[in-house]
């Protein structure tokens, strides 16, 4: 009996989840990445508990795999160091059975790629177009031979080719008016137990510790698209040295940094959503479907919904080709229909919600900003918490 064949375009951690899914669904999987390798370097990513569920739901411990740090508080704070709120993770982890793990992301897509197959993974093999017109797709790639497939996942990005060429009139991407500064650094002696987010106005820096012990760092800034400082050492401290304690000691650790290891990268989300999630029989996922403003650190996460989600409604690997005969129930047309319904309406709503709490993070006015601070200070902790439980508690399998 014939095995179905997946191939998946990119090897984020959209694609490879996708792509563990599905192996483990018993399908035959081939992942193409443009990039010559797995990246070794990079910064890290937040997995909140619906996330965590989700690759729950397919036999992956995010803990166990890429190690976990569960910092002691989580908050906002204003540049003078005072807390808006802060809530316990104790208290997350009681009210959504879990708290929120934060990883370094090459080490956690290192652990999702040495899950698969070892021929699975085919780097430096850009996908470069799909034809589907016969009704079964085949993957064309700049490294060649072409790769006929029962599945197509478009996982290739927030500038994903396959999205604009199978959706020629979407308007494409929407700059949301921040760039962002990202990076690792190394800070034991700091200790530093508490996963913050700093507002200024019109400015905002965070602090995250990894699994690993490091500290992830991110900054943002409201700048027109394109902007780069000569020097983005400088410009950080420029930006942020006067603020509270640890930050300007932080800031050392970036003086240290080779530049290359700071990434700077304007902000950008899809600027309406698209009509659905799958065209025939190529479904897309994470940004390439989706791309969200990361204020709600739900970007990464959306994405491995999506994969799970996927795998979930397709037929097995292993079924065979009666139920493709057509488009009824248990083809693979039929579950990418039914993908699209389970994920638009979801993935949109968190969307457009990460761009309103950007909206709000990024205030320039000093008016506007202390009324922010004021209302954030003033909302109790409970139902600060209880304002996230769509979104934490908002994973299901469909059926």
């Amino acid at each position: 009996m014939p095995i179905r064949h997946a191939v998946v375009a990119g090897a984020g951690i959209g694609g490879l989840t996708a792509a563990l899914a599905l192996h483990r669904r018993g399908w035959r999987v081939t992942v193409c990445e443009r990039a010559p390798e797995l990246p070794a370097t990079g910064a890290g990513i937040g997995l909140a508990p619906n996330a965590l569920r989700a690759l729950d739901a397919i036999g992956v411990a995010a803990a166990r795999a890429a190690g976990s740090a569960v910092p002691a508080t989580m908050g906002l704070r204003r540049s003078g160091g005072q807390w808006l709120t802060r809530a316990a993770t104790a208290d997350m982890a009681a009210r959504y059975g879990m708290p929120p793990i934060a990883v370094p992301r090459p080490a956690f897509t290192a652990a999702l790629a040495a899950a698969l197959p070892p021929d699975a993974l085919r780097y430096g093999t850009e996908v470069t177009g799909v034809d589907d017109a016969a009704g079964r797709p085949t993957v064309r790639t700049a490294a060649g031979p072409d790769l006929p497939a029962d599945l197509v996942v478009a996982a290739d990005g927030i500038h994903s080719p396959l999205r604009r060429a199978h959706f020629p009139g979407h308007p494409g991407l929407h700059y949301i008016g921040e760039t962002a500064w990202r990076t690792v650094v190394d800070a034991p002696d700091l200790r530093i137990p508490a996963m913050s987010e700093t507002w200024g106005r019109g400015e905002r820096f965070g602090v995250t510790p990894l699994s690993d012990g490091r500290l992830y760092l991110y900054a943002t800034g409201v700048v027109p698209a394109g902007t780069r400082a000569a020097d983005p050492r400088a410009e950080l401290r420029r930006r942020f040295g006067s603020w509270h304690d640890p930050i300007p000691a932080l800031l050392d650790r970036v003086d240290r940094l080779d530049p290359a290891d700071l990434l700077c990268n304007d902000l950008y989300d899809l600027a309406a959503p698209l009509p659905r999630l799958h065209h025939g029989r190529i479904a897309w996922l994470g940004d390439a479907a989706h791309a969200m403003a990361p204020n709600l650190g739900q970007g990464g996460c959306q994405a491995i919904e999506d994969a799970v989600v996927l795998a979930h409604l397709l037929p097995a690997g292993d079924a065979g080709d009666a139920e493709d005969a057509g488009d009824g129930a248990g083809s693979v047309p039929a579950a990418l229909a039914a993908y699209t319904a389970a994920r638009l309406g979801r993935t949109d709503a968190v969307r457009v919600r990460a761009r309103r709490m950007g909206r709000l993070g990024a205030l320039r006015n000093p008016l506007a900003a202390a009324a922010r601070d004021l209302a954030v200070r003033a909302t109790p902790t409970r139902l600060s918490l209880r304002g996230m439980d769509d979104l934490f508690n908002g994973f299901r399998l469909p059926g």
